[in-house]
């Protein structure tokens, strides 16, 4: 992120102009320097979300990852434990029963599954900083329409 370059008679944020310099400052000169910084806030703000987008998502991209590894070897040990359940069931009963019980037992692991996983996404913190840092931007920069007279 760059730093914004700044005329010399520029202050800095935070710090209210003296009354002689306003006096001195035509309007023109003083919308100017509100546009500016306006612009500037803005313009960080926009650099900020990005920053915070691009590591959150190199994090869930790593993560992602792992969990897909994990998920292909988690799925080869499930099919070769079914079918040596399926196969010990088929010893005392029909084939076709065996599948069956094993298929259950497999949906009741899904929807558990499913349950947990629905939970864990509605944890999903966002752009936390962002959300914060625009939060405090003053109520002058959000729109009122109910307020606007033409």
């Amino acid at each position: 992120m760059t730093v914004p370059t700044q005329d010399p008679g520029y202050q800095a944020a935070g710090a209210p102009p003296h009354a002689d310099e306003v006096r001195g400052s035509s309007l023109g000169d003083l919308m100017r320097q509100v546009t500016t910084d306006l612009s500037t806030l803005m313009r960080q703000e926009v650099e900020l979300a990005k920053a915070e987008i691009r590591q959150e998502g190199k994090k869930a991209g790593k993560a992602a990852g792992l969990f897909g590894g994990a998920g292909f070897g988690g799925y080869m040990v499930a099919l070769f434990v079914s079918i040596a359940i399926w196969q010990f069931l088929d010893n005392v009963m029909d084939s076709g029963l065996a599948a069956l019980i094993v298929a259950v037992i497999w949906a009741a692991v899904a929807a558990v599954l499913y349950s947990m996983g629905k939970k864990n996404a509605e944890r999903i913190r966002g752009l936390k900083q962002t959300n914060d840092s625009v939060r405090r931007i003053p109520d002058a920069l959000k729109p009122h329409p109910e307020g606007v007279i033409r």
